[in-house]
């Protein structure tokens, strides 16, 4: 079979039975873990994350490839899980922005849209490791355009693209000790393949059906601006000093009113200086603007300087305050919060037990379920703020944390905890008082004073650091390494613990999980103080998954 453009029912089909593909061999996924314990879920993560790009394709009347591949990597981004979801959904990103605008694609454009895909998504990973998701991607992106200038058939670039990944999975083992070690290839780079190989057959006619594949509507943006919160902040009407919220879209340089090139820096700055509540989003075409002011008629004057109105909406928000007050004028929605606290966790206790130290939303989620992007959104629009903090408490969940803090339109930081006592500890620094970013510097520092350990059970025989390890062991980690191994559950708690003491050890804390018990803590408590007997004991009920016992030392 051969094909020369790529159309959007053959999109639709690809996306679709790429997702298929991956679904089916989640499990095998999750088994390709760096570790021998349940830790990440990356084919979970990656199949969640692709289906809700997956949902917004088939959600998408559009019959324009362009189009489609927004809508793709829109759905990616609000249900991205795990680090591999939202290096997948920064893969897809930048795929589709090279494809704006297009009806259907050549061999040359549809190899170009990998590539892109992949500088999107490197620029997107603070540290980039090879023997990754990443690589697999980038060697089978760089094969594909090779094949391109050789041939227009797609089939046959897309044929490259598979087998080059599958060669670069194969040496992922190479790049990255930690697989080698194991005995695994790289899980993330698994997951991508199987979406690939479902791309494949759907272009080369293989095992491919268009059953369920029809779209009914257009997909609804997904990120809506909650821009009038801020007006339920203020006790009356004749508070509001910029009464009037004003959102404009400039298609840059287009238009007869253009005078002046745009520079996002001083363009943001003379939009401050009208009013307050700004938010200022551009690229290389478009410029969003969202401001409260009092003079809504010079921001869409000052935008038309830089090119053509596309939407312009102002809303008067003291008409708004007036109708959310009742007939006695009293005031019928609450004020917003200062800040909005919110942590990821599992356990009932645990959950507790972050609300006791001031958080105002519990995520639940975590080792074996990694929140999504638009979970952390959702958990925002429950606790209206001028201002949010995240607490991911796992390095799984971090990207996605960040990923919303960059969606939201509401100043948002990202504590980068990546354990559960981290997270408790962080709370120490938090004050209610004080500016976000002097918050975050806080808490970072109290994270700083703590030493995590964690004990769970090994799914695997393997071998890490030159720690034997049989299926079944406990294992020690601690702060995120692999320390020791041992056959009885006691055992392998008092050795994480006896190595995680230092001399100025002040506190110990124990969290109790579903597979731990509170004799056992009590008893582990005993032989603790025995050789430290200024040492602070606290012992609490997590009920956590996958983990017994969970410690913090400070």
């Amino acid at each position: 079979m051969e094909l020369k453009k790529l159309d959007a029912q053959n999109f639709r089909a690809m996306v679709a039975v790429g997702q298929q593909r991956l679904e089916k061999n989640v499990d095998y996924v999750n088994s390709l873990n760096v570790f021998p314990v349940p830790d990440g879920d990356t084919g979970t993560n990656m199949n969640l994350s692709f289906s809700s790009g997956a949902q917004a394709v088939k959600d998408s009347s559009s019959e324009k490839i362009g189009e489609l591949a927004q809508s793709l990597a829109k759905g990616l981004l609000m249900g991205a899980r795990g680090n591999s979801g939202v290096i997948l959904s920064q893969l897809f990103r930048g795929f589709s922005q090279s494809l704006k605008g297009k009806e259907e694609l050549t061999a040359e454009e549809f190899a170009s849209a990998f590539r892109y895909g992949v500088e999107t998504a490197y620029k997107a990973v603070m540290k980039p490791v090879e023997g990754t998701i990443l690589t697999v991607a980038r060697e089978s992106a760089k094969a594909g355009e090779r094949k391109s200038k050789e041939t227009d058939d797609i089939v046959e670039v897309m044929k490259t693209v598979v087998k080059s990944a599958h060669k670069a999975l194969e040496k992922t083992p190479d790049l990255l000790p930690i697989l080698k070690e194991v005995g695994v290839v790289d899980s993330g780079g698994q997951g991508l393949l199987y979406i690939y190989e479902g791309f494949l057959s759907v272009l080369s006619g293989e095992d491919f059906s268009l059953e369920d594949l029809a779209s009914e509507k257009n997909l609804d943006e997904m990120v809506r601006a909650e821009h009038h919160r801020n007006v339920s902040s203020h006790i009356n009407t004749e508070d509001i000093t910029y009464g009037y919220c004003t959102e404009i879209m400039v298609r840059l340089n287009e238009g007869e009113t253009v005078d002046s090139q745009f520079d996002y820096e001083e363009f943001r700055n003379y939009l401050d200086g009208l009013g307050d509540s700004l938010l200022v989003v551009a690229d290389d075409e478009i410029v969003k603007v969202h401001v409260h002011t009092e003079r809504p008629g010079e921001v869409m004057n000052y935008g038309q300087k830089f090119g053509s109105l596309m939407k312009i909406k102002v809303d008067n928000m003291r008409e708004q305050h007036s109708s959310l007050m009742d007939n006695d004028g009293e005031k019928q929605v609450k004020e917003l919060k200062e800040y909005g606290v919110i942590a990821v966790s599992s356990g009932e206790g645990i959950k507790k037990l972050f609300e006791s130290v001031g958080v105002d939303y519990v995520i639940s989620g975590g080792q074996t379920m990694n929140p999504s992007t638009e979970d952390f959104l959702k958990a925002m629009k429950s606790v209206p703020a001028k201002h949010y903090i995240l607490l991911p408490n796992n390095k799984n969940i971090l990207m996605a944390a960040e990923q919303a803090a960059i969606v939201s339109e509401t100043p948002t930081v990202v504590v980068p905890t990546k354990t559960i006592p981290e997270g408790l500890t962080a709370m120490l620094g938090y004050n209610p008082t004080n500016e976000l970013e002097s918050n975050k510097d806080a808490m970072i520092s109290e994270i700083e004073q703590v030493i995590t350990g964690q004990v769970t059970y090994a799914i695997r025989d393997t071998e890490i650091d030159g720690i034997k390890i049989k299926k079944d062991d406990y294992m020690g980690i601690i702060n995120g390494s692999i320390k020791l191994a041992e056959a009885n559950l006691f055992e392998a708690a008092l050795a994480t613990v006896g190595m995680m003491l230092e001399e100025d050890s002040e506190i110990l804390t124990i969290l109790i999980g579903d597979d731990g018990s509170q004799e056992e803590a009590e008893r582990l408590a005993n032989q603790i103080e025995k050789n430290h007997e200024d040492l602070e004991i606290e012992i609490h009920e997590g009920n956590q998954p996958v983990y017994p016992y969970l410690f913090s030392v400070e």
